[in-house]
């Protein structure tokens, strides 16, 4: 069997993390973050550029978890993928893309933390495919042609 691969993204957290609730009542975490870019010297040293800074979005438990574990100035690595999306800032359309957030955890090269091994409460194998099934299953409102939303 292939290993399973997905895209990533590390960076450090540039906005204070903003929870909201989306109109189907997902939750959804949004914060700017910024990635330091360095250039190889002939002589083997590292030259630091200018960093460019991006937007990432993560939704469900998973966002109500990240924005009590994140803030500011943190240091993460995220596994997802890239959307382009476009808004309306100051009357002008604005076309950018966003980082979509699966799974994101502190950088442990970069944050000194401690992790807590206690035991944890763990649901029964059949409550949890229960609770799969209900992120995936279509919605009744909202759905086109029987698509599930996404809870944009």
């Amino acid at each position: 069997m292939s290993i399973h691969t997905q895209e990533s993204v590390s960076g450090f957290v540039t906005s204070e993390p903003q929870l909201t609730v989306s109109a189907n009542g997902n939750p959804r975490l949004y914060f700017r973050f910024g990635q330091e870019h360095f250039r190889r010297e002939e002589d083997g040293s590292f030259t630091q550029l200018e960093s460019s800074f991006h937007h990432l979005v993560m939704f469900g438990r998973s966002a109500e978890r990240a924005s009590e574990r994140f803030a500011k100035g943190d240091n993460f690595i995220a596994e997802g993928y890239q959307r382009p999306v476009s808004y309306e800032r100051e009357g002008q359309s604005v076309e950018s893309e966003e980082f979509v957030a699966k799974r994101i955890g502190h950088d442990a090269a970069r944050t000194r933390y401690e992790v807590d091994r206690s035991p944890r409460k763990t649901a029964s194998r059949s409550s949890a495919d229960k609770e799969q099934r209900r992120a995936f299953a279509p919605r009744a409102s909202g759905a086109v042609n029987g698509a599930p939303s996404l809870g944009y």
